[in-house]
């Protein structure tokens, strides 16, 4: 896990990724912040009561120096961002309601990243998924040609690194999306130093049954192939087929992935979920995410029960992702 780690540590520049915490009074976030600002790897962006934050910061002996701190209710520059919000949402809100949505932390903090004074944001230690994400999908937005964002987790044990996705967001893919998400992990992967051998699993292996969720799988497979045809990508496999050779020579021998798949793309958030934690719990792999990818600038989700290590960690990922994303 300290490989992974150190690798993305290696791709940062001395601070000169700004990344937002708009949960800046949490223990655990403002903990991260001062180490992350100590070992110089981004600039944090606090967000939050600046006195309240500033009393925060010296009773758990953290310095403010290398770091960036606003407050919603005394921005100087609220005007300007409330005219970047409403013109941002079309129609969808007018200046009186952006005023106040403003006011809220991760809105306030996810209009910093579009406005390019911060590349990317982390928020979820105290905040719902849905609280985090929806102002990323209504203010930063979907990269051109995809639909919809994805989680993926890295699973770690030792020297081997696999991706899984979607663990996290979409319950019920469509082939679009399933496309879209073998592609993205792709790219998540290489960001991980993994060269991405893509399958798209299921129950089934190269129609060896056939139902509308297998062929869901199969289209997913063509449209990924046709967005990204120098991608290593194939299916449907069923999980023994992408990773162990004898039964992939036997069941797919004319597969460019003789079961040595690295990037997996459940057919379903139900399988993903379930997947991660069994190779989590079971396997003793450890799982570094949710990560989310598609999204125009990186704003990546906590759990609320993480700890301050899963805050530091998460945003090193959070500003190697703008770094990709640039």
């Amino acid at each position: 896990m300290s490989d992974l780690f150190e690798g993305l540590k290696a791709k940062l520049n001395e601070g000169d990724r700004k990344i937002v915490f708009p949960e800046a009074l949490d223990t655990r976030v403002l903990g991260a912040a001062g180490r992350l600002a100590a070992d110089g790897l981004i600039t944090p962006v606090l967000i939050g009561n600046i006195e309240a934050i500033q009393a925060k910061a010296k009773e758990l002996n953290v310095s403010l120096d290398k770091m960036e701190l606003y407050d919603p209710e005394k921005y100087a520059e609220i005007d300007a961002m409330v005219a970047a919000f409403v013109e941002r949402r079309k129609g969808k809100a007018t200046e009186e309601d952006a005023r106040k949505l403003l006011l809220n932390e991760n809105y306030f903090g996810t209009m910093l990243v579009y406005m390019n004074k911060a590349h990317g944001l982390v928020s979820g230690a105290v905040h719902s998924t849905a609280d985090t994400v929806r102002p990323a999908l209504q203010i930063v937005k979907m990269k051109p040609g995809l639909s919809k964002t994805s989680g993926v987790f890295i699973m770690v044990k030792e020297d081997t690194k696999y991706v899984f996705a979607d663990c996290a967001i979409n319950i019920a893919p469509n082939s679009q999306d399933l496309a879209e998400i073998a592609v993205e992990s792709a790219k998540t992967a290489s960001m991980f130093d993994i060269e991405p051998r893509v399958a798209m699993l299921s129950f089934s292996t190269k129609g060896s049954a056939v139902s509308d969720e297998t062929k869901r799988v199969e289209e997913g497979l063509k449209l990924a192939q046709e967005m990204a045809p120098e991608l290593i990508i194939d299916g449907e496999f069923q999980f023994d087929t992408a990773i162990v050779p004898s039964v992939a020579k036997q069941k797919a021998p004319n597969s460019p992935i003789q079961g040595d798949a690295n990037v997996f793309v459940f057919p379903s958030l139900e399988a993903g979920n379930i997947g991660y934690k069994i190779a989590q719990r079971l396997g003793e792999y450890e799982a570094v995410g949710p990560i989310l990818q598609g999204l125009n600038a990186p704003v990546n989700d906590l759990s609320r029960g993480c700890s301050e290590e899963d805050v530091y960690k998460l945003a090193i990922i959070t500003a190697a992702q703008s770094m990709e994303i640039a």
